[in-house]
């Protein structure tokens, strides 16, 4: 008796598909150059917490901030990110640094459709978009307009769907703490209940293989016209 009920809970299973491991796609050739680009950008030696830095390269200007305040580029880095791969993301001078993150989610809401932006509907669909090439940024803004959110890039990964579910996709990102790759989970863990109560938003903004190409031409001929 104990076997048939043993086979039939996992015959249920099968059919169902809760018996099976699913992947939120796998990464393509966009994927992967996409991860190549964001890599690129060495954020965990740049966008540093608590020092003033241009926000296109995340490098420091030699000035550290005195007051304070939490002084973080997670919103930078994200715009730095997204003018590197060709796609407008709210950033200096439309908008100031500060609370940008949150001025960010507000743009995307109301004008980022006319720039090429749409919602993302679940962390799996943001998870298989990132994975087939596209730009996709998970946003969170602080209630209180006097602090401030926060923003990330979620970057092509194998995860299994199980872990997208309970940690969230995985992600790129500047902050108090810089991560090359981590979960939103963890990611986001200094806006407490932000993750847990699904206040978080997604978006993204399809890349297109001429922009790439655009890009790599523009970085060989800078290249070619600074060699000896």
């Amino acid at each position: 008796m104990k076997f048939i009920q043993t086979f039939l809970l996992g015959l249920w299973l099968v059919l169902t598909g809760l018996g099976r491991t699913t992947i939120a796609g796998e990464i393509t050739p966009a994927g992967e150059q996409l991860a190549k680009t964001l890599d690129s950008m060495h954020v965990e030696q740049l966008w540093l917490a608590g020092r003033q830095v241009d926000w296109r390269t995340g490098e420091p200007n030699g000035k550290i901030y005195t007051n304070a305040l939490s002084h973080t580029h997670c919103s930078a880095f994200a715009a730095a990110a997204a003018e590197k791969l060709g796609v407008y993301l709210l950033r200096p001078p439309e908008h100031s640094a500060v609370l940008l993150a949150n001025a960010q989610q507000d743009w995307l809401c109301n004008h980022g459709t006319n720039d090429g932006w749409q919602p993302v509907k679940s962390p799996l669909a943001a998870q298989q978009l990132a994975n087939a090439g596209q730009l996709v940024i998970v946003t969170y803004k602080s209630p209180d307009k006097k602090k401030p959110g926060h923003i990330a890039i979620v970057r092509p990964s194998t995860r299994e769907d199980a872990a997208i579910v309970a940690e969230g996709p995985e992600i790129i990102q500047a902050g108090a703490n810089n991560y090359t790759r981590t979960t939103v989970k963890v990611g986001f863990k200094h806006h407490p209940g932000a993750f847990e109560n699904g206040q978080l938003l997604y978006f993204v903004h399809p890349l297109t293989a001429p922009k790439f190409a655009q890009r790599n031409t523009v970085s060989a001929a800078a290249a070619t016209q600074s060699a000896p």
